[in-house]
């Protein structure tokens, strides 16, 4: 894997024409948890990838289309047409210096434009490939693995308070926090501020004191270890035979 910390001789003597891209968030995370969690996830995802596809790998951009919790302080939304304007812009300068392949993860599962982007480049450019790292079933196979199948919450409750125990336990704050959310609110959960459908920003429950805070940490680190994991089976083999496919 070659990063962005690596000079530009080395990454030109590798012969590397795989790029990932990833983006994160600056989102409220309840009252409790640090606002870059979806950062850090998507870093962990960007290196997974690196390493399976032996690629070079970006910093990850920390802002994505977080409209839903833009009342809350601190947090940074902009636009899909910025966010992928920018990202446009990115995969384009890369595919002038020889890169080719290009694998997009992202840490925000509120970015309803990444589809769509993905779609839309792969028709603009015929010349190289854009895909994600997507497995059918991933996120509720490690749910089970993991043994918290059956967990039903949207943002900031038990698994993000597990996921900051694993990723910055020195900046949580481990308190009670969030509560149950009226189904009928699901409805409009991507129309309207998250301040006028939840107590606190938290769509989830955390209940403070039912596990130890190493209990946390390891619920946090066998699930996402999983997740990434089954979103990286067969990516090099998917990945290799698109380009090779689009390219006939």
């Amino acid at each position: 894997m070659l990063s962005y910390k690596n000079s530009t001789k080395i990454i030109e003597e590798s012969g590397v024409d795989t790029a990932i891209i990833s983006v994160g968030a600056t989102e409220q995370f309840g009252p409790y948890l640090p606002m870059h969690l979806d950062t850090l996830i998507a870093e962990k995802f960007a290196e997974a990838f690196g390493d399976v596809l032996n690629a070079y790998v970006l910093p990850t951009l920390p802002f994505n289309t977080s409209e839903e919790h833009a009342s809350y302080k601190g947090t940074i939304t902009v636009s899909p047409n910025v966010l992928t304007g920018m990202l446009e812009e990115m995969i384009v300068n890369l595919s002038k210096q020889g890169f080719k392949k290009f694998v997009l993860c992202n840490g925000h599962g509120g970015a309803y434009w990444e589809a769509a982007f993905v779609k839309h480049l792969n028709y603009k450019y015929p010349e190289m490939i854009l895909i994600t790292g997507h497995r059918h079933q991933a996120w509720e196979d490690a749910l089970k693995e993991t043994g918290i199948e059956g967990l039903k919450e949207r943002h900031a409750g038990f698994l993000s308070v597990c996921t900051a125990m694993w990723l910055c336990p020195e900046l949580v704050n481990v308190a009670s926090m969030g509560s149950d959310i009226p189904i009928e609110n699901n409805r409009f959960a991507d129309y309207v501020s998250w301040d006028r459908l939840t107590k606190d920003g938290c769509w989830g429950k955390f209940e403070k004191g039912v596990y130890t805070e190493e209990q946390l940490a390891m619920i946090g680190k066998t699930f996402w270890t999983s997740f990434i994991e089954k979103r990286s089976e067969r990516l090099k083999e998917t990945l290799e035979n698109a380009y090779q496919i689009k390219m006939c």
